[in-house]
């Protein structure tokens, strides 16, 4: 058995635990590549015209993995941590379904609802058992799965927090969705263009989530969407050890579009940039108003 695993949207987020999992359930797994134009343009062309980025991203991954295994792993998420996710994340199984069902490909479902006890592990133990896996091996494979997630990210956030206390450079908080600044295609441009402009990228996402999620009441107390409220703490808690804020989204992302118009009437004391990305593949209005950023942060600081 294999198992394709689409690096897209979640991927950049709970990676590590998927391939952790499946490498100690002993089932093969393969990864479709990292997100070039022709994936991209193939997903465009899959999906409707209100579909995000990230989804015509995600459509054009599945379209690689389709004969290449035997199922794709296709999450549905509709809470984590406690709280509502974006209700695309709870439609993309079906979404995946019905835009293939001529390929008919074989989807080996993982769903974490709202009602589900222990939802995350209640979710692989289900999957499990329809691989035909007995539960004490999903167990100890889950426990495995979960602590290597917690170290990677655990890491991620000390070498953050080091590079916040230890250099001199100019620092940008860049508040953007696991699967946008991760996605090197989608933010690799601006992460190249911070570094040339000789500025260090923070990234909101690294910061512990449950301890983002707390902070993010002090700023809206009914934020309802899980990632949304982890990337606002993230900026309550950053605000005063960084020089600027990037807010990275993609066109047309709707919880974005409300949350950062928020950001921006919240914190005025804090030179603020709103990057929208598409699937256009140029990049030099991107150089110019990061250029004009870094400008305006300079200013602030009174270097110029």
């Amino acid at each position: 058995m294999k198992i394709g695993i689409p690096r897209a949207m979640l991927y950049f987020k709970n990676g590590k635990f998927w391939t952790t999992l499946f490498d100690e359930l002993k089932i093969e797994y393969i990864l479709s590549p990292e997100t070039n134009k022709e994936i991209i343009d193939r997903g465009s062309k899959l999906a409707i015209d209100e579909a995000c980025l990230p989804e015509k991203v995600m459509l054009g991954h599945v379209e690689w993995l389709i004969g290449k295994c035997d199922y794709i792993f296709i999450p549905r998420i509709e809470y984590c941590e406690g709280y509502e996710m974006c209700t695309r994340f709870l439609s993309l199984p079906d979404l995946i379904v019905n835009t293939f069902r001529e390929k008919s490909p074989k989807i080996l479902f993982y769903n974490i609802t709202k009602n589900s006890r222990k939802g995350e592990y209640k979710a692989i133990k289900k999957m499990c058992k329809f691989l035909g896996i007995k539960r004490r091996k999903a167990k100890e494979a889950y426990i495995v799965a979960k602590q290597t997630q917690g170290y990677f990210e655990m890491f991620r956030a000390e070498n953050q927090e080091n590079l916040l206390s230890s250099s001199h450079k100019n620092k940008v908080l860049i508040v953007a969705h696991a699967y946008n600044i991760g996605d090197k295609y989608i933010g690799g441009n601006v992460l190249r263009i911070l570094k040339e402009l000789d500025c260090d990228a923070i990234i909101a996402e690294y910061a512990n989530a449950q301890k983002c999620i707390n902070l993010s009441k002090s700023v809206a107390k009914t934020l309802p969407w899980t990632y949304n409220k982890h990337l606002v703490g993230a900026i309550e808690l950053y605000k005063d050890r960084v020089d600027g804020i990037i807010l990275l989204t993609t066109f047309p992302c709707g919880t974005d579009s409300m949350v950062n118009e928020m950001v921006v009437r919240k914190y005025k004391d804090i030179p603020i940039v709103v990057l929208t990305l598409d699937s256009q593949d140029g990049s030099a209005g991107i150089e110019t108003r990061l250029e004009s950023f870094v400008d305006i942060m300079n200013f602030k600081k009174g270097e110029m």
